[in-house]
């Protein structure tokens, strides 16, 4: 369905963006997939590329994560954040070699450790925005994590609208009592100043609703035995009965595994080391 505004840079959008994040809203390759399967894909392709200093393997994984976050469907705002941080990074690395006198092997050594980082967080949009709070709470609880630990996951999922929203109100509250800067300055640097000052001014009332919020969450859990439940293992297998392995659980993960051993290969024939 289309969305039915177009000012992308408002704080509506990016409040709706966290949300689709969050939940997993826009589909995908690994939305349809077992949850226990993403994490299994995810924890591969984020190990490998720190047993490699090959430049060209880690380039080949570093395709591999594109394309993930392709099928992922992963939002604009997630790419936008990571291409802004891709682009300081390479500035980083041009500033960081001239300043000390480096070449090109000073390049090299610093892009593959920018390399394993943006496996790394390719791998991870495309397995996190593809799992909602339910799903990666069923994937822990498969896994043997603790019960507690699986319900603060995805307690903390749900609070995040919740967070997003007051922040949006204690922001826009703070904009209509304090007037703006007479006097802007250079490219209006006194008013990003105050925008930030407010920003973070609006941080402190969002922690005290936090914690009152988990208090009362807590305490209703706890009237209706929520405890004495998480130590019986019918709850588990209660939640654990929808899982089912599927042929596209299998293929992905395998179709993954082909492609890494592609990029050693590749690498192995031209390779280029730190």
């Amino acid at each position: 369905m289309a969305r039915a505004h177009h000012d992308v840079l408002s704080v509506q959008w990016i409040k709706l963006e966290l949300i689709r994040t969050a939940y997993a809203t826009r589909g995908g390759l690994f939305a349809a997939m077992d949850p226990r399967a993403v994490v299994v894909w995810y924890i591969g392709l984020a190990l490998v590329p720190w047993f490699t200093h090959n430049v060209t393997v880690l380039a080949g994984l570093f395709v591999l994560g594109v394309i993930s976050v392709a099928l992922a469907r992963v939002g604009p705002l997630i790419l936008g954040l990571f291409v802004i941080g891709a682009g300081f990074e390479i500035l980083y690395l041009f500033i960081a070699a001239w300043l000390f006198g480096g070449n090109l092997d000073t390049l090299i050594a610093l892009a593959v450790l920018n390399l394993k980082l943006g496996v790394v967080a390719l791998a991870s949009m495309a397995a996190f925005v593809s799992l909602d709070p339910e799903k990666l709470s069923d994937a822990l609880l498969a896994f043997r994590a603790p019960q507690m630990l699986a319900f603060g996951v995805s307690y903390g999922y749900r609070m995040l609208p919740i967070l997003v929203e007051q922040f949006s109100d204690v922001f826009e509250s703070y904009r209509l009592r304090v007037a703006p800067p007479e006097r802007p300055g250079l490219l209006g640097w006194r008013s990003g100043i105050q925008f930030v000052q407010m920003a973070v001014l609006s941080f402190y009332p969002i922690f005290l609703n936090t914690a009152r919020s988990v208090r009362t969450t807590v305490e209703a859990l706890e009237t209706r035995g929520f405890t004495r439940s998480t130590d019986a293992g019918s709850s588990r297998r209660l939640r654990l009965a929808r899982l089912r392995i599927t042929p596209r659980d299998v293929i992905v993960p395998i179709v993954t595994a082909v492609g890494i051993v592609a990029a050693f290969s590749v690498g192995e024939m031209y390779p280029i080391y730190r």
